[in-house]
């Protein structure tokens, strides 16, 4: 498959995904063949079981030419460990970024190269540096950008530590999910640099103001990127099991839906899983952390905890922030000193949070 015989695919996709709206970076989208960095990738069946989808199949130019994200790389437990975002989200992200032809930007996670690719594409490829952390996933971006004819510089590391030999930068982008902004990537932004990253659920427009300093706020779409790898433990829903249970009165189905947004910054990096008869009906969820703290709730009002932190304390204290409705990302903001990192709600002295610094 050609660049040229996409042309037509490409243009739609550009001017179609996202919300339509004017972007200067719509070209970029029509300009880089989607299909050149994502050669495969990975779909569920019903039974949620993970197949591969190659160029030799029928849906797979429809697949690569929707605005829906692409798992491209699994482990060896089935487990995905990259993707290729969606690309509406992507647009957006680029938006917020705001970086024109000078700017010198870098990318924490090189995926596939598409995203790298765009913005070489449109901006000065000299200027933009790309980090990851899986060599194998350098290795074969490079080569893509390369065919597709451009050389941002691309280098196998924790993007989460920046490159300090090409700093400064005036733009920086990630596109995994952390728990923080970095403190390395603050030591090489540029003053009034601004950061697009996800954190939690969200995305975050954050503007250096002062060496260390930062401040911004959440952008309005929901956001889920691959989260970076790190080690930790997982779920104890055996211990768990043998606490003496604690009575609740929330609607445990909002963990997993109304609150989960504000979860992912109260209790960075959680995960969840839910529990359901077999008629599909919702009965408990479970929650985690990285240090071993499990709960579980269940619709009869039941909730048993277990590891240091109390998981369904933090939900107890969030339900009485957001009694009703779906709390606004906009209204969440961040602050960042060279000490802290908090997350705030509606004001900078509001109900905040504060994030861990790795």
């Amino acid at each position: 498959m050609t660049q040229d015989s996409t042309t037509s695919l490409r243009q739609e996709f550009a001017a179609t995904i996202g919300d339509r709206a004017p972007s200067p970076w719509r070209p970029a989208f029509a300009a880089v063949p989607r299909d050149l960095f994502v050669p495969e990738f990975y779909q569920q069946d019903e039974r949620g079981r993970w197949y591969r989808v190659t160029r030799s199949d029928r849906d797979y130019l429809r697949s690569v030419y929707s605005d829906t994200a692409l798992m491209t790389q699994l482990d060896a437990h089935g487990i995905p460990t990259s993707s290729s975002s969606e690309p509406g989200l992507m647009l957006r992200m680029l938006d917020a970024l705001n970086a024109n032809p000078g700017d010198t930007v870098f990318e924490l996670g090189t995926g596939t190269g598409y995203h790298a690719a765009l913005l070489a594409h449109r901006l000065d490829a000299k200027n933009v540096t790309s980090v990851d952390v899986d060599a194998e996933l350098v290795a074969l971006a490079s080569q893509r950008l390369n065919e597709f004819g451009v050389s941002p510089f691309v280098h196998t590391g924790d993007g989460a530590l920046g490159y300090p030999p090409r700093a400064p930068y005036s733009r920086v982008i990630a596109t995994a999910a952390l728990r923080n902004i970095p403190y390395a990537l603050m030591e090489q932004a540029a003053d009034n640099a601004v950061i697009i990253a996800p954190v939690g659920f969200g995305v975050t427009r954050t503007t250096v103001h002062a060496p260390g300093h930062a401040q911004g706020r959440f952008l309005p779409m929901p956001a889920l990127f691959m989260p970076r790898r790190v080690s930790g433990n997982g779920p104890d829903f055996g211990g768990a099991r043998g606490q003496a249970p604690e009575s609740t009165a929330l609607p445990v189905a909002d963990v997993l839906d109304r609150w989960r947004f504000p979860l992912s910054l109260a209790l960075p990096g959680f995960s969840s899983c839910s529990w359901r008869s077999d008629d599909g009906v919702l009965i408990g969820v479970g929650l985690w952390t990285e240090d071993g703290s499990t709960a579980t709730a269940h619709t009869n009002g039941q909730v048993r905890q277990i590891g240091p932190r109390r998981l369904w304390d933090t939900v107890e204290e969030l339900a009485s922030l957001f009694p009703a409705g779906r709390p606004v990302r906009e209204d969440f903001g961040i602050t960042i000193t060279p000490d802290t990192q908090r997350v705030w709600y509606r004001r900078p002295d509001g109900p905040s949070w504060t994030l861990p610094i790795e």
